[in-house]
């Protein structure tokens, strides 16, 4: 594992940046969906994306939840895992879609829409997507910056 990052913490340059994700945090995390399946579907995201950071990240806030080893590393092949609820398989198949170009048309189709709704209301699958696109902002960060696995937000950069 890199001891360092390969920028400096970003903060450092947009301030502002504390408040913004202070606010994107809050508003996934108003209950509409469990904090396990939105930990689990920005799992996925990571694993999809092949960020490190995320995926320890994640995995770390699993186990602090209480989550086991078999559902933790069961999430890359949660399609055969017997370990998932059927609304939890849903939100993974959301950000396997959402997150995997589909040549042949669009990424969510109607059917995954309807799919998603049986299990999810209106604010849930809100939440769900907004959980998504929150994962898909620091994925890019990651993955240019490369802050640290396993370190705690403000020590996970060098510089």
């Amino acid at each position: 594992m890199s001891t360092q990052s390969r920028l400096p913490d970003p903060t450092r340059f947009f301030p502002d940046l504390v408040a913004i994700v202070g606010r994107m945090v809050k508003a996934v995390q108003n209950g509409s969906v469990p904090q396990t399946t939105m930990n689990l579907v920005q799992l996925r995201a990571g694993q999809i994306a092949g960020s490190t950071y995320h995926t320890v990240g994640q995995a770390e806030q699993l186990r602090k939840a209480g989550e086991t080893e078999e559902r933790i590393t069961a999430v890359a092949s949660w399609q055969d895992a017997p370990y998932f609820t059927d609304a939890e398989r849903v939100a993974l198949k959301l950000v396997e879609a959402v997150l995997t170009a589909n040549p042949s048309g669009e990424r969510v189709s109607d059917e995954l829409y309807a799919e998603a709704a049986v299990h999810y209301d209106d604010k849930a699958l809100w939440t769900l997507t907004l959980a998504i696109s929150q994962i898909c902002y620091f994925i890019p960060v990651a993955l240019v910056a490369k802050p640290i696995p396993g370190m705690p937000p403000g020590q996970n950069y060098t510089g």
